[in-house]
């Protein structure tokens, strides 16, 4: 079962769940998103003694936080126990590109197993590493924040409700995403 757990499996399946949980959440008035957690967490800390944003029914939302600690804790089990000995297959492409950034794709798990570059993620406390963290942390955050949720709220849930506003915001998360690959992030890892 493990082995048929850790394979690679075919994009439709993601597409399919993905599909029935929007029709669900359509069906039962939810919105999806995960960047909407940090409101509830903030919320359920007291910060609504400080900022009336934060005065709302938290309870309405305790569905996406069972989400949320669903996607911690699988991606645990997913990265501890069903990972697979082979390495992430990327396109020639992109390995050639990150090459010539300077990025080397990692070939197994003890290094990474394709998913964290050791360029990249090696020494946090760096200047790089701070650019990174730091920096890009806080540019995530006041992004989502500005354009009114994440990348998977108006992506998944924005677009499929036929949202104007969330079309918009993809446009621009992937235009954020090129820039950032083609422009500030090989800045970055020459510093």
């Amino acid at each position: 079962m493990i082995e048929f757990l850790s394979q690679p499996w075919h994009w439709s399946i993601a597409g399919a769940a993905i599909a029935l949980l929007m029709v669900l959440l359509l069906w039962f008035g939810g919105k999806f998103g995960v960047s909407s957690n940090l409101r509830t967490f903030c919320t359920l800390a007291g910060a609504g003694k400080v900022s009336d944003f934060f005065k709302w029914d938290w309870k309405a939302q305790i569905w996406n936080l069972v989400f949320i600690t669903g996607a911690v804790i699988g991606g645990f089990i997913a990265s501890h126990y069903l990972v697979s000995s082979e390495p992430l297959n990327i396109s020639e492409s992109t390995v050639s590109y990150l090459s010539s950034v300077g990025i080397t794709t990692p070939q197994d798990f003890s290094n990474g197993g394709g998913f964290v570059p050791a360029e990249i993620f090696s020494d946090p406390f760096s200047l790089k590493g701070l650019i990174i963290l730091i920096i890009g942390g806080f540019f995530i955050g006041f992004g989502t924040r500005y354009a009114g949720g994440c990348t998977s709220g108006h992506a998944i849930s924005g677009l499929s409700n036929l949202q104007l506003p969330s079309l918009i915001a993809v446009v621009g998360f992937f235009i954020g995403g090129l820039a950032m690959t083609w422009l500030i992030l090989p800045s970055i890892l020459k510093l």
